[in-house]
C-alpha cells in the first residue's frame, strides 16, 4: 500500500516545448476512443509501433526509402505510448502500480527495440547505437527511482521529452530519404584505433550521445545534493 500512494501521488513533470497542445490533442483522442479500446491495447499499439521502426532501419540497408517505414513507426508509437495513460485518465480507471510497472517495462523494450534497428541500419554504427541506449536506459533508472524516492516523475529535461524526441528522429530520416549528400556523406577519423568511417546519423547520435551525458550528470548532482539535504549524515555521540 505504501508503494500504491508513492505512484498516486508522483508529481509528473512535463515542461516540453510541445506539451500543452500534445496533452489537448491526447484527452481529445481519448475521449473518442469505443469503450471496447483500453490502456493495455494502446500500450502494444506503441510496442508495434517500435517493432516497425526497427523493421525500417534494417530494411533501409536494401533502400533507404524504407525509412518511410520507420516515420510510420514514430507515429504509430507517440499514438500508443502516449495514448495509453491519458486513456486511463480520462475514464479515471489508473492502475498506479500495474500501469507503472508496465509502462517502464516496455518503454525499456521499445527503447531497445528502436536503438538496435538504427545500429542495424547503414546509417549509425551500432555500437554508438548501443552506447546512447545505455545511457538512455540510465536516465530513465534515474527517473524511476526519483518517483519512487520524492515522488517527481520527470518526463522532459532541456524542454525536450518523448514527443519531440521522435520528432528529431522523424525529421533525421527525412533528411537521410531526401538529401543524398548528407545520406552518403563519411568522415574518416584517421587519429583513433581501426581508422573508422562516421556518417551524418553517427554525428547526430554523437550530439544526442553527449546531450544526455551532460544531462545525466547534471541530474545526479542536483538530486545527490537533495538527499543530502533530507538525509544527513548522523553525527557520532
Amino acid at each position: 500500500m505504501e508503494n500504491e500512494s508513492k505512484k498516486e501521488n508522483s508529481v509528473r513533470i512535463q515542461t516540453s516545448f510541445l506539451n500543452a497542445a500534445e496533452k489537448k490533442a491526447l484527452t481529445w483522442l481519448a475521449e473518442r476512443l469505443p469503450k471496447w479500446t483500453d490502456s493495455d491495447m494502446l500500450t502494444f499499439i506503441g510496442f508495434v509501433g517500435a517493432v516497425i521502426i526497427a523493421l525500417g532501419f534494417i530494411l533501409a540497408n536494401y533502400s533507404v526509402h524504407f525509412l518511410w517505414l520507420s516515420i510510420l513507426g514514430f507515429v504509430v508509437n507517440w499514438y500508443g505510448d502516449s495514448l495509453d495513460g491519458t486513456l486511463a485518465r480520462v475514464r479515471k480507471q489508473q492502475r498506479p502500480v500495474y500501469g507503472f510497472y508496465i509502462d517502464h517495462t516496455m518503454d525499456a523494450i521499445n527503447e531497445s527495440l528502436m536503438f538496435m534497428g538504427a545500429g542495424l541500419s547503414p546509417f549509425m554504427r551500432f555500437d554508438l547505437a548501443c552506447v546512447i541506449l545505455v545511457v538512455y536506459l540510465m536516465l530513465t533508472l534515474n527517473v524511476s527511482m526519483n518517483a519512487h524516492l520524492k515522488g517527481e516523475f520527470r518526463l522532459t529535461y532541456a524542454k525536450l521529452g518523448p514527443t519531440e524526441f521522435r520528432l528529431i528522429c522523424i525529421l533525421a530520416c527525412l533528411i537521410l530519404i531526401g538529401v543524398k549528400p548528407l545520406r552518403t556523406f563519411s568522415l574518416e577519423l584517421s587519429w583513433m584505433v581501426g581508422t573508422p568511417q562516421i556518417g551524418i546519423l553517427d554525428i547526430i547520435g554523437g550530439v544526442i550521445l553527449l546531450a544526455l551525458v551532460v544531462i545525466y550528470f547534471v541530474t545526479i548532482a542536483q538530486d545527490a545534493r537533495y538527499y543530502n539535504r533530507i538525509d544527513p549524515k548522523h553525527k557520532n555521540g
